[in-house]
């Protein structure tokens, strides 16, 4: 894991893996208002969702996904990016999240993302809030 130094301004950590016989990269960036999340086997962006947390008045959080670019088709790339938004949120962060998720084997998204729960969780906790 590689987090990088404040030289630029910003913030980043990456991470390959193979997973289900391909090589994986994730990239992680955190902007001042929202982070950045490639996961890539094909090594371009793919499919790009964007996530965010509704403010409101009620207690229950609301999140809202939406495909910006890409297979509008896919309902687990949707479920990925929720469960990730709501991820960032448990752990204190009020920023939005664009995901590109660039596969060769959709039905790999769950493996990927238990593989990237892990990861995520410690690359949260090196970054600045």
């Amino acid at each position: 894991m590689d987090i990088s130094t404040p030289t630029f301004p910003v913030h980043h950590s990456t991470l390959s893996l193979d997973i289900e016989g391909h090589k994986t990269e994730i990239i992680i960036s955190s902007y001042e208002d929202h982070f950045l999340v490639i996961v890539t086997q094909i090594g371009s962006m793919g499919t790009i969702l964007h996530a965010r947390k509704e403010e409101g008045v009620s207690i229950n959080p609301t999140f809202n996904v939406s495909v910006t670019f890409g297979k509008r088709d896919e309902p687990m790339l949707v479920a990925c990016a929720r469960q990730l938004i709501e991820f960032i949120s448990a752990s204190g962060y009020s920023k939005g999240l664009v995901l590109s998720l660039g596969l060769k084997d959709h039905s790999v998204v769950r493996h990927i993302f238990l593989y990237f729960l892990e990861y995520c969780s410690v690359v949260l906790n090196l970054l600045p809030k």
